[in-house]
C-alpha cells in the first residue's frame, strides 16, 4: 500500500523518514499540538508553501528549466477564488467557478509561455519569465474592476469554511471545532494529495524522461523523445499545480491582492526553500518549507528573548537585536547552503547510503 502512495519514491533513510513521518504527524495535529492563531497560520502556509514549491521543483529540480513566472500561477489560483466568491457569493459552486478559471487561465498562459519560451535556452527564457511575471502582476494592480487594485479582495468563504460556524458547543481536546478548523484540514486533505500526486508524475515514465533531458538534452533527443513537448507539458503541469496552492492560499486567508501572491519576494522564497530542502526531491519541499517558514514566523521572538538575556552586554544585545533577524535569516542559509550542498534531503540520502 505504501509502495502504491509513495509510488516507490521511500525516503531511503531512517532519519529522513522519521523526520518526515514528524512533519506529517505535526501537520495533521498542529492545531492541538500548537493551540492559538499563529501557529495555525504558520501551519496552513506551511500546507501551500509545500505545494507551491514542489510544483516548482517538477520545474527546477526534475527538468533543469528556471522560470521566474511560478508565482504568476500562483497569483491566477488566488484571484481566482477572490474574484468568483466577491461576483458569485460566498457559495462552493463560486469556489468551483474560481478553482475551473484559474486552471484553465493557468493552462492557456502556461502552453503560451511554454511554446514561444521553451525553445529559448537558459537564462534568456528566466528573463522572458521574468518580463511575463511582472507584466501580470502590473497588470493586477490596474485592473482595480476586477481585482481590487493594490488593496485587493476580500472575501467571505461558506459558511462550512467560516470562523462563526461552530457545530459543536463543547471544545474536543482542548479545542474549539469552527469552520476555521474544518478549513485547514480542507487544506492538509488537498496538500497531502497533491504531494502525493507529484510524487506519482515524477516516478512515473514521464518523470523519468524529464530527468533523462535535465541530465543530457542533446542525448535525450538523440534517442527519440520530443524534448520541447515534454518540456512544454512539465511547464503545464507545474503551473497548474502552483494555480492550486494559490486558491489554498486564498481560501486560508479570505484576501487576496498583489503582494500577497505575486509578490517577487514568494519566488525568492520559493527558490531558497528548494535549495534548502533539496533540488530534485518532493520532500524537499516539505522539509525546506517547514524549516523556512518556522525560522521566518519565529526567528524574531527567538532573536527577542537572547536580546533581553544579553542585555548586560550591549554589543551583544545590538548584534540579537529582533530588526537584525533578516540578517540570521540569511546566515541560517549561508550555513545550510555550506553544510547541505545537495538540500537536507539529499545530505540525508547521500549518509545512508555509505
Amino acid at each position: 500500500m505504501f509502495n502504491r502512495l509513495l509510488s516507490g519514491d521511500y525516503p531511503r533513510s531512517k532519519v529522513l523518514a522519521v523526520i518526515l513521518l514528524a512533519i506529517l504527524l505535526g501537520l495533521a495535529f498542529a492545531p492541538f499540538l500548537f493551540p492559538g492563531v499563529k501557529p495555525l497560520s504558520v501551519a496552513a502556509k506551511v500546507l501551500v508553501f509545500v505545494v507551491l514549491v514542489a510544483s516548482f521543483d517538477l520545474l527546477l529540480g526534475y527538468t533543469g528549466i528556471v522560470s521566474f513566472a511560478h508565482t504568476m500561477f500562483f497569483g491566477i489560483g488566488a484571484y481566482g477564488i477572490a474574484i468568483a466568491t466577491t461576483r458569485l457569493g460566498a457559495t462552493w459552486g463560486a469556489l468551483a467557478v474560481g478553482v475551473g478559471g484559474a486552471l484553465l487561465l493557468s493552462l492557456l498562459l502556461s502552453l503560451a509561455v511554454g511554446l514561444f519560451s521553451l525553445r529559448v535556452r537558459a537564462i534568456f527564457f528566466a528573463m522572458i519569465t521574468l518580463a511575463v511575471a511582472a507584466a501580470f502582476q502590473t497588470l493586477a494592480s490596474q485592473l482595480s474592476d476586477f481585482t481590487g487594485g493594490e488593496d485587493g479582495l476580500t472575501f467571505k468563504v461558506p459558511e462550512l469554511l467560516s470562523p462563526s460556524f461552530e457545530p459543536f458547543e463543547e471544545p474536543f481536546l482542548g479545542v474549539t471545532i469552527d469552520g476555521r478548523l474544518i478549513c485547514y484540514y480542507l487544506l492538509f486533505v488537498t496538500a497531502v494529495a497533491l504531494v502525493l500526486a507529484l510524487l506519482r508524475i515524477v516516478n512515473s515514465p514521464f518523470g523519468r524522461v524529464l530527468q533523462a533531458i535535465r541530465e543530457n538534452e542533446f542525448r535525450a533527443e538523440a534517442i527519440g523523445y520530443r524534448v520541447v513537448v515534454y518540456r512544454t507539458t512539465s511547464s503545464v503541469l507545474s503551473a497548474l499545480f502552483a494555480t492550486l496552492a494559490g486558491c489554498m492560499l486564498a481560501l486560508w486567508l479570505r484576501y487576496n491582492g498583489p503582494d500577497t501572491s505575486l509578490s517577487f519576494e514568494i519566488m525568492m522564497d520559493c527558490l531558497l526553500i528548494v535549495v534548502i530542502g533539496g533540488m530534485g526531491t518532493i520532500y524537499g519541499s516539505a522539509i525546506g518549507a517547514v524549516l523556512f517558514l518556522v525560522a521566518q514566523s519565529y526567528l524574531q521572538d527567538l532573536l527577542r528573548l537572547g536580546h533581553e538575556a544579553a542585555s548586560s552586554l550591549p554589543w551583544l544585545a545590538a548584534l540579537l537585536s529582533p530588526d537584525r533577524w533578516l540578517l540570521w535569516l540569511g546566515v541560517l542559509f549561508v550555513l545550510s547552503v555550506y553544510y547541505f550542498p545537495t538540500g537536507v534531503v539529499g545530505r540525508l540520502r547521500a549518509a545512508a547510503a555509505h
